[in-house]
């Protein structure tokens, strides 16, 4: 995939008031350590493995993160019939290494 066209690799902290911006950290950590049922690390970022159940809090997560971090390139696979979900975060040059550190810190890895 090409992410050359991809905003600037800065994230925009101002960009959800205080409030909202927690609820999103504590979203964010519920989802990728308590949730994604498998990871599997991509080329350009990473692919998380969730059951059929988490499509709405995805769709909230991946709402406000694309807000934040306007660089990521979200994908969401969705397997018919109740089966799981696939949701892949890439991102140009640094958007891993971005992406590996908020998932140490929501996992408690690192």
């Amino acid at each position: 995939m090409n992410h050359n066209d991809q905003a600037a690799l800065a994230c925009d902290l101002g960009a959800l008031p205080a409030g909202e911006r927690e609820a999103h950290r504590a979203l964010g950590r519920e989802l990728m350590a308590v949730c994604a049922q498998a990871t599997r690390e991509l080329e350009d970022g990473y692919a998380f493995q969730f059951a059929a159940g988490d499509y709405a809090a995805l769709a909230e997560f991946i709402g406000r993160e694309r807000l934040c971090c306007p660089f990521f390139h979200f994908a969401l696979d969705i397997a018919p019939g109740g089966g799981p979900i696939e949701l892949r975060i890439m991102g140009g040059a640094g958007a891993k290494a971005i992406l590996r550190g908020e998932l140490s810190a929501a996992t408690g890895e690192g």
